[in-house]
């Protein structure tokens, strides 16, 4: 939870600057800025991805890519983006309600080891599992994208809620999943809010 030692100018300069994006930028997925750019850039239309957690950034990998599978736990939200998808008539994604554990986490079996280009990490529920589970499902070149990364694993972030290098890990899952990656290339974005991670399969 934010507290009061949060709010200092640098922070609400930086929260001032997000709401303004996200104004003129209304389609764009709740990632940093950076983590937008660099996705638009890396995203080919020839990817396969799996997103846990849907949102603004289900349409958004969906109009960018071959075929995704979105896997969303609360059903009010899957009817909300599941009438944007309708909308805008985009039918390569296999979008998933999984409000129970067992079936969230195992939407990663529908696919086979080294074999997506990409997954984003950004659900309510079972972020330190899915994020384990997914090293195995991602090809070499393809990448990990995990959103709020500051409040799971250790970094020098200014953002609320982020967790130091003194702290460790938010939990021992978080720390096997660093000893999974540890080899693998690494950028970590910010925009003094929140934090977006990419971890990108190096061999």
């Amino acid at each position: 939870m934010q507290t009061i030692t949060h709010w200092t100018p640098r922070y609400l300069a930086n929260r001032i600057s997000l709401a303004i994006y996200e104004k003129q930028h209304p389609d764009h997925p709740w990632l940093t800025q950076s983590a937008i750019s660099i996705l638009s850039n890396y995203l080919k239309k020839s990817d396969i991805g799996l997103e846990w957690g849907s949102g603004r950034s289900t349409a958004w990998f969906a109009a960018r890519i071959k075929y995704l599978v979105s896997v969303e736990d609360n059903y009010e939200w899957y009817q909300i983006v599941r009438k944007k998808l309708d909308h805008l008539n985009l039918n390569n994604t296999h979008y998933l309600l999984a409000t129970d554990r067992e079936s969230y986490i195992g939407a990663a079996d529908n696919f086979q080891d080294d074999s997506l280009d990409f997954v984003l990490v950004d659900g309510r529920h079972h972020r330190n599992t899915c994020a384990v589970k997914a090293v195995s499902k991602v090809k070499t070149g393809g990448v990990i994208v995990l959103d709020n990364a500051n409040r799971f694993l250790p970094s020098n972030s200014h953002s609320p809620n982020s967790r130091t290098y003194e702290t460790g890990p938010a939990s021992d899952e978080w720390q096997h999943f660093l000893d999974l990656v540890k080899d693998w290339r690494r950028i970590w974005t910010s925009n003094g809010v929140s934090d977006t991670a990419f971890f990108i399969k190096v061999s």
